[in-house]
């Protein structure tokens, strides 16, 4: 078949679809309507309306749009995992296309394990599996069209969303506090509208429908939270009350006091380090996506057609690298939980 035919949609050569795309985008930017000025925010946005419950000590929770991006990517998961289970219920010995690819990404997740954990892989294989997928799949949410730019118009008196950042030419809505302080700073106001007023149009802004989960550091800190916790599980399992012995050392303090300090001290970094990684794990996820974001939404301010397609295919790679980072640590962690001095020696031996 002509390789033409192939290219088009519609009968249209894709590289006029592509052309007209770019036109359209740089007439609507420049002249069609007024690029929206982004507002950065580290907590996740909650959606309008009643909060889902309210506990008596932690407070109200919302339904906020990283909940719902983290949703998404589960069925996205379960989607993918029951397509290569219909593939491999098929009978075809060597699945192909989509099933494929995931087969031969598993397989080389698996024999990476299978290398490093022994007799474990089958315990430590599911968490490096889903967590990897999971974050991959979230990252990567950042490249779909819609997210983080599709959403509710609210004002900016909208609780836990002050937009002071709004369309030109309309008056920015301030705090009665943050206003006082720029009064007190010697910064003039003007335009100033006190809170309750309510002025037409004045401090809208945009409420994603939906945002990168992992720029929201409860997704971060909840993975980070079950690596580290299901770590700690294993090594119970494999070493049993032995394993407390890596974090509070005391046999060695009365038999050999000078050494045996040493390892008491040894001890106690260990079980600082065990507590750091929550931290390391959390910060590097979110860190480096939420910066991601932020480099997207400035480039498309400032450039808002073409720019930022250069800087998609660097958060492309970026997603993935992340995703792949926090699975592998999670997997050399329990490996090395659950690897007692016997497994050593034996390994040596061999």
């Amino acid at each position: 078949m002509d390789n033409s035919k192939k290219r088009r949609i519609l009968g249209i050569p894709n590289r006029y679809i592509v052309l007209a795309c770019i036109v359209f985008g740089a007439l609507a930017a420049y002249g069609l309507y007024y690029p929206a000025l982004p507002h950065i925010q580290l907590p996740a946005e909650a959606y309008p309306g009643d909060p889902l419950f309210t506990l008596p000590v932690i407070g109200e929770f919302y339904w906020t749009n990283t909940l719902t991006a983290t949703v998404l990517a589960d069925i996205i998961l379960i989607i993918i995992a029951l397509v290569v289970r219909r593939a491999v219920k098929s009978g075809e010995l060597v699945p192909k296309g989509f099933s494929g690819a995931i087969e031969a990404i598993l397989e080389g997740v698996h024999n990476l394990t299978e290398s490093t954990a022994g007799k474990w892989t089958k315990t430590i294989f599911p968490f490096f599996a889903t967590i990897t997928l999971l974050v991959l799949v979230v990252n990567w949410m950042e490249l779909i069209p819609g997210v983080d730019s599709i959403g509710y118009i609210v004002p900016a008196e909208h609780e836990g969303y002050p937009v002071e950042e709004v369309l030109p030419g309309v008056v920015t809505v301030l705090s009665d506090r943050d206003a006082a302080k720029r009064i007190e700073a010697g910064e003039h106001l003007e335009g100033y509208v006190a809170e309750g007023d309510h002025a037409e149009g004045a401090g809208y802004g945009l409420l994603p429908y939906i945002r990168v989960a992992s720029t929201d550091l409860n997704f971060t800190v909840a993975l980070a939270l079950i690596s580290v916790v299901m770590t700690q599980v294993f090594g119970f399992r494999s070493l049993g009350l032995s394993y407390a012995v890596k974090f509070i050392n005391v046999k060695g303090i009365i038999s050999k006091p000078g050494f045996g300090i040493i390892d008491f001290g040894v001890g106690l970094l260990e079980l600082i380090s065990e507590i750091s990684k929550i931290l390391s794990f959390s910060f590097r996820l979110f860190g480096n996506i939420f910066a991601g974001s932020v480099l997207l939404f400035v480039i498309g301010t400032l450039v808002p057609v073409l720019a930022q397609s250069a800087f998609l295919m660097l958060e492309f790679f970026v997603g993935i690298i992340q995703a792949v980072v926090f699975g592998m640590l999670t997997m050399v962690f329990m490996s090395q939980a659950v690897a007692g001095h016997g497994d050593h020696e034996e390994e040596h031996a061999h």
